[in-house]
């Protein structure tokens, strides 16, 4: 089983800042995600791994910690990207509304 305690923090400020962060930090980062957002990266992570039907395949998936890492790092880049695009889209929506209210 992967555990983060076992990667040196040292090598990667990234997991150096996680672990120091507040585990209610970390879940207000996560619950602020849009359904959109955690679908994406739902599909996205399936799409990965593969998806086969749980009812007819025990799925086991064995992997190192490089690897995992890569994952991680991917979902991660992807909720940023998306989390961007969000906020741009939102921005664009709202310059929209006041352009459309100026003519």
């Amino acid at each position: 089983m992967f555990n983060v305690d076992d990667l040196n923090a040292s090598d990667n400020p990234l997991l150096s800042y996680l672990k120091n962060q507040p585990p209610e930090v970390l879940s207000e980062l996560a619950q602020s995600a849009s359904p959109e957002v955690k679908q994406i990266i739902a599909h996205n992570v399936q799409s990965l791994l593969g998806v086969l039907p749980p009812r007819q395949f025990n799925v086991e998936i064995t992997t190192n910690h490089e690897n995992l890492a890569g994952l991680i790092g991917s979902a991660m880049m992807t909720g940023y990207f998306l989390k961007q695009m969000e906020l741009r889209m939102s921005l664009d929506q709202s310059l929209g509304a006041v352009g459309s209210l100026d003519s």
